[in-house]
């Protein structure tokens, strides 16, 4: 196969501001340069006068040639959210997408990489660490776009055949084994259907040529141009988190019911045994504790390889603490789910993952009682923004057999666990483990595989 050439959504607006420094060419022929606006009309897109169902600008310049595109919101309904200007290379195309402009950069899939291993950590990492993330960023996207490829033509031919259009929903509810209500939720990616990718931590963060890659951000990419892991002949679908919290957790439990030997539960150490998790008992010992695992660290220089600016805002991550009172909690729980619980009298665990994350957790309120799940939207459900992780267990405080006034949550890592664990990699680096060793120890079984020259 040929190098796959993406497309990446940065963000949406009834206006999009952008910047030429060089000249750009629209497939029309329209030279353009400079201060550019593009607005959002009657369905359509206006720039310089005219009505476009679809704009497009190309550099006409070498490689070097790049946009600028303000205001990008990075870090979406995260606590660090902001806005930046942002500069990517490639083409910039602007299409109408629900009442508004969408603006979708077009870029090769290995210039792409060399900016995401930039994003997702520092670009001072050890070279182990940046090929391994080159390595599994690459994985996961090309896989991503085999998947769609094959709904795409299932799609179709199933179109053909009904003679309706068909969309498969990336949202499930379920109903719960027991006879309690329940809410069961995942997101995943093929919410986009107008490009491949967006460029926020919903897919994998991306910003462009903002974040300056150095010589050995560079030579990780060029060095596994790509290469992709593989297990039993088929591209693996290599999921990555912050910090598991010393733990891996299994695919399933976060997202749709299908198990992938390679993304299993085990401990973040070597050789070491991990306790059954999924027992309450174990998993509470587990988060109340602070076990050895390559992830559990507090050296700063190896967390500044891994943690931009911003994400170093965020202090404790292996183990920490967050406190509600129960105005707090249920005006909470109330607004970021839309259900009136009353008061919150309980959250009970139902079922938790291999790493002690929650998988289903009962919500008992004095008006009604459901049961959330899967991990990201209990997250959502108890956050202003996201819970670092849904490994967590409660304290209550308040008098016995009345309405508690306090709840804290004690947790364990940040983000879901599955696959990649990026600060237990870093370590991995600095203790001498090549590209090949981390790989192996956070997607067992899988073989690398080049795909293209």
């Amino acid at each position: 196969m040929k190098e796959p050439q993406i497309t990446v959504g940065i963000l949406s607006g009834k206006e999009i501001e952008f910047f030429l420094p060089e000249s750009f060419v629209t497939p029309d022929g329209t030279m353009a340069s400079g201060i550019q606006k593009a607005v959002f009309q009657k369905g359509k897109i206006y720039w310089q006068g005219k009505a476009y169902n679809e704009l497009s600008f190309s550099p006409i310049q070498d490689t070097d040639t790049f946009f600028e595109l303000k205001d990008v919101t990075i870090g979406i309904n995260f606590h660090w959210e902001r806005k930046e200007t942002q500069r990517f290379k490639g083409s910039l195309k602007i299409i109408v997408e629900e009442e508004r402009l969408t603006a979708i950069n077009v870029i090769s899939i290995e210039e792409y990489l060399t900016s995401v291993i930039s994003s997702e950590m520092s670009a001072t990492a050890s070279l182990s660490l940046l090929k391994a993330h080159a390595v599994i960023s690459r994985s996961w996207l090309v896989h991503k776009l085999r998947t769609r490829n094959i709904l795409n033509e299932e799609l179709r031919m199933k179109d053909e055949t009904l003679g309706m259009a068909t969309r498969k929903e990336n949202t499930v509810g379920s109903s719960s084994s027991t006879s309690d209500a329940s809410l069961i939720k995942w997101y995943d990616h093929e919410a986009h259907t107008h490009f491949d990718v967006c460029a926020d931590d919903h897919c994998q963060r991306y910003q462009g040529i903002t974040r300056t890659s150095t010589p050995q951000a560079i030579e990780a990419v060029s060095s596994t141009r790509g290469e992709v892991l593989v297990y039993e002949g088929e591209i693996c679908d290599t999921r990555f988190s912050k910090c598991c919290g010393g733990a891996f957790e299994e695919f399933q439990n976060c997202w749709e019911n299908v198990r992938h030997p390679y993304l299993t539960g085990q401990r973040d150490a070597s050789a070491i045994h991990l306790p059954d998790l999924t027992i309450e008992k174990e998993a509470e010992k587990w988060i109340r504790t602070s076990p050895s695992a390559f992830c559990n660290t507090q050296d700063k220089r190896v967390l500044s390889q891994v943690l931009n600016n911003y994400d170093q805002e965020t202090i404790d991550f292996y183990r920490w603490k967050v406190s509600y009172t129960q105005q707090e909690l249920s005006a909470l729980v109330h607004k970021r789910s839309g259900i009136n619980f009353g008061e919150i009298i309980d959250l009970i665990p139902v079922e938790r993952g291999t790493s002690g994350r929650l998988v289903r957790l009962k919500i008992v309120g004095t008006l009604q009682t459901l049961i959330i799940g899967k991990e990201l939207e209990i997250r959502r459900t108890l956050s202003p923004s996201h819970l670092y992780s849904s490994a967590f267990v409660v304290d209550k405080e308040g008098e016995e057999g009345q309405v508690p006034t306090r709840f804290t949550f004690t947790g364990a890592g940040w983000g879901h666990g599955v696959g990649l664990c990026q600060i237990g990699a870093a370590v991995m680096g600095e203790q001498g483990y090549n590209y090949k060793d981390i790989l192996s120890h956070y997607y067992p079984g899988s073989v690398l595989e080049k795909q293209y020259e």
